[in-house]
């Protein structure tokens, strides 16, 4: 009983063993439950990014409606004007910053949140938070240059007298979407680029190329014409193609 009685002394002197954090497994989707939990930490983050960003500017939110209405009057002039590219009787201010608003969404977040664990490693080091609240906060901030970018298309469609479709009703989706991918490219770059620091410099060039090869400037029906001839042109130069019908 002595024995027993020591034991439980030496028990109780000893300090208490802390809880080990539980490790989130991703595979099983509870990485989400996770997030939810520090969602006032990534509403912080967003916050700061917005306040950084927009500091000591003269402008502020509105360098989101300059930026690309500045890029929409040059591709108007020389894209439309001279170009000639059809817009499908869109007048082409329209056309090219309905395409320009997402867009300049798309290319900011992956600049900003593909070097965002890089230059937030300090932060990192000192406390635990999941890691996607980085690139997540980025795309989450900059959600409000999209949402003033859109309200000024509002105003562009009642000076052209355009009035929308049902479809119109499918922009939220269409916005979440835009979130969902931007959001995971901009997850798959940052962690690139912890590895391969060259990742910052390949983002740019990737953002500055895509706008050249994606229906960022033409419409969306030119480029599938142009795969589809394309496909005719391998089909009538390939042996096999004539016997397989590809």
């Amino acid at each position: 009983m002595p024995e027993a009685s020591v034991v439980i002394q030496e028990q109780e002197r000893r300090p208490p063993v802390p809880q080990q954090r539980e490790e989130v497994s991703a595979a099983k989707g509870e990485w989400t439950s996770e997030l939810w939990h520090f969602r006032e930490l990534l509403y912080f983050l967003a916050w700061r990014d917005v306040k950084v960003r927009y500091k000591q500017a003269a402008f502020g939110a509105a360098w989101a409606i300059i930026q690309p209405l500045f890029t929409m009057l040059i591709f108007t002039f020389f894209f439309g004007r001279m170009a000639n590219i059809p817009s499908g009787g869109i007048p082409y201010p329209l056309f090219f910053y309905t395409t320009l608003v997402p867009w300049t969404y798309f290319a900011g977040t992956l600049g900003q949140a593909g070097n965002s664990l890089v230059s937030n490693a300090p932060l990192i080091t000192k406390i635990y938070f999941p890691r996607i609240l980085l690139p997540a906060s980025s795309a989450l901030s900059s959600l409000l240059d999209f949402g003033v970018g859109s309200s000024f298309l509002v105003v562009m469609m009642l000076y052209y007298k355009i009035a929308p479709s049902w479809k119109i009703v499918l922009w939220p989706l269409a916005a979440l979407d835009m979130l969902i991918v931007t959001l995971g490219i901009s997850m798959w770059l940052a962690a690139l680029n912890v590895r391969y620091r060259d990742i910052k410099h390949v983002i740019p060039f990737m953002v500055q190329l895509g706008l050249w090869v994606t229906p960022v400037l033409y419409p969306c029906w030119r480029s599938i014409r142009s795969l589809l001839s394309w496909k005719d042109s391998v089909r009538a130069c390939s042996p096999t193609g004539n016997w397989t019908g590809a």
